[in-house]
């Protein structure tokens, strides 16, 4: 009697020869595709943002520092931050004029509700970047000695080659003193 074996398609007899080449296969690619990972998470990773940035993300200023007609610069992720106390003076002369600057934008829009007269903007001229002078120019505001440009007391510009208004970082406040910019 003879006996007859099943030959695979590599020429082999057997199934268990199969199986183990498939799993040699698979975790050789699996160990590829880990080393491939472990060498790209550096690149990846030098991307995310310093830990002193990381820091500097949100910042939190009491307000009682600041006096009335008065503004307090902090620095907030390498940009000036101006925090002004507005005299009652200021915001009706503010809230008469309506809509200005560009886009046209009211006081209220620039402002949270309930501290109208606490301003928060980005000390930077959108013209150029310079940082505008306080309480000068003609509105009351700000002026940008490099090229000319007025804001009046809400930081809208009025007058001058700066594109928009200054700008209004996010923030928040924590409680009636605090305020939370980032």
């Amino acid at each position: 009697m003879t006996e007859s074996v099943e030959l695979n398609h590599d020429g082999h007899g057997g199934g268990d020869d199969a199986t183990r080449r498939d799993f040699i296969h698979i975790a050789a690619g699996a160990a590829a595709v880990g080393a491939g990972v472990m060498m790209a998470w550096p690149l990846v990773n030098q991307m995310n943002p310093a830990a002193d940035t990381l820091a500097l993300s949100t910042i939190e200023f009491d307000l009682t520092k600041v006096a009335e007609g008065m503004q307090v610069v902090i620095k907030w992720q390498g940009k000036p931050v101006f925090v002004r106390y507005r005299t009652p003076a200021e915001l009706a002369t503010i809230k008469a004029e309506g809509a200005v600057g560009s886009p046209p934008e009211t006081d209220a829009d620039r402002t949270k509700a309930g501290h109208e007269q606490f301003l928060v903007v980005i000390g930077s001229c959108t013209h150029l970047g310079c940082v505008p002078t306080f309480n000068s120019g003609d509105y009351g505001g700000w002026f940008c000695p490099c090229h000319g440009s007025h804001y009046d007391a809400s930081g809208r510009i009025r007058k001058g080659p700066a594109p928009r208004n200054l700008d209004v970082p996010t923030y928040e406040y924590v409680s009636d003193t605090r305020v939370r910019i980032g």
